[in-house]
C-alpha cells in the first residue's frame, strides 16, 4: 500500500474511540517544532509546516470522511495560517543567523508596552469578530473557543517569529481553552498534546526569559 494512503486512512482504536494516526503524527511534528523553537533552531519552522498540513485534513472531519465527522473550522483554518506565518518565520530566522548555521536564529526580547496592548486588542477583537463567522459556517460549539484558539495561535506564531518572549504566554492562553474544546469534540490526541504543551510552554517561557536576561547582562557596559 502507498505509505501516504496508509497514513491518511490508518486508525488507532482504543475502546470505542477511533483516533487517526495522522492526528497523532501531525501533533508529533508540532511537538518537534515546539522543541526546535525552544532551542531557537530554524528547522522548527519546516517541521511544523509538515504537521500543519496533516492536521488540516484531521480537523475537517466531515469533509474528508474521517471517523470523527466534526468540523473545527478555526482549528483547520489555523493550520493554513500556521503554514503562511511559518514561511515568514522561517525566512526571518534564517536571515537572523547571517550565514552562521550554528548561531541561534533569534535573540529573545520583551515586547514593548505598545506591542503588548496591540496583542491584547487583536486577541479579544479578533475572537469577537470571527465568532459569528465561524458560527455561520457551522463550526463546533462553543464557537468563541474555536475563534480564540485561531486568533491566539496566529499571534503566538507571529510573536515567535518576532522573537517576543511573551509568545509563550499566548500559547498558555490558547491551551487553557483548547483542551476542553478538543475533548468535547472528540479529538483526544490533540487534546492530550495541548495538555502537555501547556506545561511545555511554561518551560519555554522560563528558558527564553533566562536567555534574554543573560543577553541583557552581557550587553551592559562594564564598570571601570
Amino acid at each position: 500500500m502507498n505509505p501516504i494512503a496508509w497514513l491518511f486512512d490508518a486508525q488507532l482504536v482504543i475502546g470505542d474511540q477511533v483516533i487517526l494516526w495522522r492526528e497523532i503524527v501531525g501533533n508529533a511534528f508540532g511537538l518537534a517544532s515546539a522543541l526546535g523553537g525552544l532551542r531557537r533552531k530554524v528547522w522548527a519552522w519546516p517541521v511544523g509546516i509538515i504537521g500543519n498540513a496533516l492536521l488540516f485534513t484531521v480537523f475537517l472531519g466531515a469533509v474528508f470522511g474521517t471517523p470523527n465527522p466534526v468540523n473545527l473550522l478555526g482549528q483547520a483554518a489555523r493550520q493554513v495560517m500556521f503554514i503562511i506565518v511559518s514561511i515568514y518565520g522561517w525566512i526571518q530566522w534564517s536571515r537572523n543567523r547571517h550565514g552562521d548555521a550554528s548561531a541561534p536564529a533569534v535573540t529573545p526580547r520583551w515586547a514593548t508596552g505598545r506591542e503588548r496592548v496591540l496583542l491584547v486588542v487583536l486577541l479579544v477583537g479578533g475572537t469577537l469578530a470571527l465568532t459569528p463567522i465561524f458560527r455561520a459556517l457551522g463550526s463546533f460549539e462553543p464557537v468563541w473557543a474555536d475563534a480564540w484558539i485561531f486568533v491566539g495561535s496566529l499571534l503566538a506564531t507571529w510573536g515567535m517569529a518576532r522573537g517576543w518572549t511573551e509568545f509563550w504566554l499566548i500559547w498558555v492562553a490558547v491551551d487553557i481553552v483548547g483542551v476542553p474544546l478538543l475533548v468535547s469534540a472528540g479529538y483526544y490526541a490533540s487534546a492530550l498534546l495541548y495538555l502537555f504543551y501547556g506545561v511545555f510552554t511554561l518551560i519555554g517561557f522560563v528558558t527564553w526569559m533566562r536567555v534574554q536576561r543573560r543577553a541583557d547582562a552581557a550587553s551592559e557596559p562594564t564598570a571601570t
